[in-house]
């Protein structure tokens, strides 16, 4: 008799949720198939991310990605992997407008998709459309602190908490997206006090990313930690150098073809 395959299944929000100062949330970021059952055998949740408007199509920022490019790549995600919750990203222009029409995009990413949660920016100013979403069965992550999609208005990619003074309107809205039911909040580029302090005041987990090592989590895209972005934030950790592996691989080949050296059809399927 063959053996039953092993019942897998994946982690859900309030999985995730209850997860508030217990075992630390592992998440990482991924946009197609292979990368992602990779990561599915560590990650709690993956983060579709807009970043992939950056990481994969060479954009200089997050504010051009499409709803159907993050529809496209989430339904890669959610096919390569079985375990991890999968979280895709509302893109810039996709929800600000209205709670309405979030909820619209917000459900037509899961539909399409078939991933758990989507994730959103904004602090107080979006606690109303959360809050929409929510009771509207869309599970939804918050995001805070150093928002992508706003670095416009920011005047860059800046770290957000140095000056003590801003502290009370980044604690606002970490308050505010809790109490409109987020079930967790990425805090970005922000801080280690700061991070800390949000930490211990709310009652879902904190995800960071250039935050507190006190957060309830951690995410890193995935792409930076392997050493594949030439522009890797100084807070990021390089775990590998996939980057210079794939150029020396690439180079190898292409001597190999130059000098008529490459395998023949024999030496390769023999």
């Amino acid at each position: 008799m063959s053996a039953q395959p092993e019942n897998i299944r994946r982690n859900t929000v309030p999985q995730i949720a209850k997860r508030k100062g217990g075992d630390p949330i592992v998440s990482l970021t991924s946009y197609h198939a292979h990368t992602a059952a990779i990561v599915d055998k560590y990650a709690d949740f993956i983060l579709v991310g807009d970043s992939l408007g950056m990481v994969m199509h060479g954009m200089d920022s997050t504010v051009g990605v499409p709803l159907d490019l993050m529809i496209m790549h989430g339904k890669a995600v959610v096919r390569g992997t079985k375990k991890a919750l999968i979280v895709v990203d509302m893109p810039f222009g996709s929800y600000e407008e209205s709670p309405n029409m979030a909820f619209r995009n917000a459900a037509k990413i899961m539909k399409e998709t078939g991933c758990g949660a989507v994730k959103l920016e904004g602090g107080a100013r979006m606690a109303e459309t959360i809050k929409f979403l929510v009771e509207r069965g869309i599970p939804v992550m918050a995001h805070i602190g150093l928002t992508p999609q706003s670095s416009h208005v920011m005047g860059g990619f800046k770290t957000q908490g140095r000056d003590e003074d801003t502290w009370a309107a980044h604690i606002k809205d970490a308050h505010a997206v809790t109490d409109a039911g987020a079930f967790s909040v990425v805090l970005e580029g922000m801080v280690e006090p700061l991070a800390s302090k949000i930490t211990k005041e709310i009652a879902i987990p904190t995800i960071g990313i250039g935050a507190s090592a006190d957060c309830d989590g951690q995410i890193l895209v995935l792409e930076d930690m392997l050493g594949m972005n030439p522009w890797t934030p100084k807070f990021v950790k390089v775990y590998g150098q996939l980057g210079p592996m794939i150029e020396d691989s690439v180079k190898r080949y292409a001597a190999e073809v130059k000098d008529r050296s490459f395998p023949s059809e024999d030496e390769v399927y023999r």
